[in-house]
């Protein structure tokens, strides 16, 4: 009886350090991926996205993060690698990012909320207010908010736009067919926006742009 005991409990034992090794191994991964792992991928995206995912500005605006939809900063690491967005810098990053690793950035920047740099001139808030939500009729300019949502937080593959950089907005309305959709026989969603861009004058750009960036 004894001996039987003793089998029994080392079987337990061996169960349970079985099971405690799993669990371990669970608490230190995120998605498949290593929790060290992750978070040196996350300290290299904040080296330019900000120490908090808000966005950073330098030599060239580098754009918020925190708060994107996942399905939208996928979308777009894809884009990066499939040629479809140009910018070398993103195509070296993400070509080499799991989808695992994809997939744990994009939900990690979403639960981030730090408060938005703004710094855009206050003066243009109200034309650029107007715009977001009413469009702009006379130039068959739709709401951004049918797209992005009333709060500007986006939904699904439309990404949120509340708090972004106002430079980085301006830089992209501006140049938007010379990045974006850059594989006309693999097109996405950016092609919604190409024709849209090409109505809007500088000052509407500069005034979305400055709306947009104090959003929370």
């Amino acid at each position: 009886m004894r001996i039987i005991c003793l089998k029994a409990l080392s079987g337990a034992a061996i169960l349970s350090i079985a099971f405690s090794a799993l669990g371990h191994a669970e608490d230190n991964s995120t998605g498949g991926v290593s929790k060290q792992e992750f978070q040196a991928k996350f300290d290299y995206c904040r080296t330019c996205h900000g120490v908090s995912g808000q966005g950073f500005r330098g030599a060239y605006p580098m754009p918020r993060l925190a708060g994107q939809q996942p399905e939208y900063i996928e979308n777009q690491l894809r884009a990066f690698v499939e040629r479809r967005r140009t910018n070398p810098v993103m195509f070296n990053v993400a070509h080499v990012l799991s989808p695992q690793m994809v997939a744990g950035l994009a939900e990690h920047f979403r639960d981030l909320n730090p408060k938005p740099l703004g710094g855009a001139p206050k003066e243009q808030l109200a034309a650029g207010k107007m715009i977001y939500h009413e469009g702009i009729p006379s130039s068959d300019v739709p709401a951004c908010a049918s797209c992005h949502g009333p709060d500007a937080k986006g939904n699904g593959a439309f990404p949120r736009l509340a708090g972004q950089l106002n430079d980085y907005v301006i830089s992209k309305l501006t140049n938007w067919t010379k990045e974006r959709g850059r594989d006309p026989k693999n097109p996405d969603t950016s092609a919604i926006m190409e024709p849209i861009t090409h109505k809007l004058s500088e000052s509407q750009i500069a005034a979305i742009a400055a709306y947009l960036s104090y959003l929370e």
